[in-house]
């Protein structure tokens, strides 16, 4: 579905990972069953690997110089984080502001509002598998989610196929961008100590 939760830690230690964890899987609307993450000892170490069997969670990991087992993420991060946070260093006191933005802001609009590409796999007469993009293949992920069959079961307590739909559409595509941006700007501005 390429459903995107970002969160910001503090430090990169698994302390600090265990509080962003938890605040990730509370904002799926569905059941995590596996956690991807790299070989960083913040990934994998027995705090992370305690909640992830206490939640059901089984976790794999990047192989060793094989950059692309994290493709999808390191192109999520370039089109997504560094777009919306820039490059520049943020000190970690911001953390939390920058979670409350993502909670309240970023989250929503990447789900509901930000189209996604979905590449459509074509095979030529010698087998070979050739992955093509159709301008049908855009869709956010919550459209990619509700276009799963039988998707209910899937979805954690509380969450429905109407609330899913009720919230995508509280917002044209374009509100959703502008609320974003605005604040995106008041986030720096509070960090610049303006606010």
């Amino acid at each position: 579905t390429q459903w995107d939760i970002v969160v910001s830690v503090e430090r990169i230690s698994e302390c600090f990972l265990e509080r962003a964890l938890d605040e990730a899987f509370e904002q799926f609307p569905f059941g995590v069953i596996n956690f991807h993450s790299d070989c960083g000892s913040e990934y994998i170490n027995k705090v992370v690997s305690k909640i992830l069997k206490m939640a059901f969670i089984k976790q794999t990991k990047s192989r060793a110089r094989h950059s692309n087992d994290n493709a999808l993420v390191e192109g999520k991060n370039a089109s997504t984080l560094r777009k919306q946070m820039g490059h520049a260093h943020i000190p970690q006191k911001y953390a939390p502001l920058i979670n409350v933005f993502c909670t309240k802001n970023l989250n929503p609009f990447l789900n509901f509002h930000r189209p996604c590409a979905f590449a459509t796999n074509t095979v030529n007469e010698k087998g070979k598998v050739k992955k093509i993009y159709k301008s049908c293949d855009y869709v956010t992920p919550v459209d990619r989610l509700l276009a799963i069959p039988n998707v209910e079961k899937y979805f954690k307590d509380g969450v429905t196929i109407d609330e899913l739909k009720k919230q995508k559409l509280e917002q044209s595509h374009f509100e959703a961008a502008e609320e974003v941006s605005e604040a995106r700007k008041k986030l720096f501005a509070k960090m610049r100590g303006e606010n």
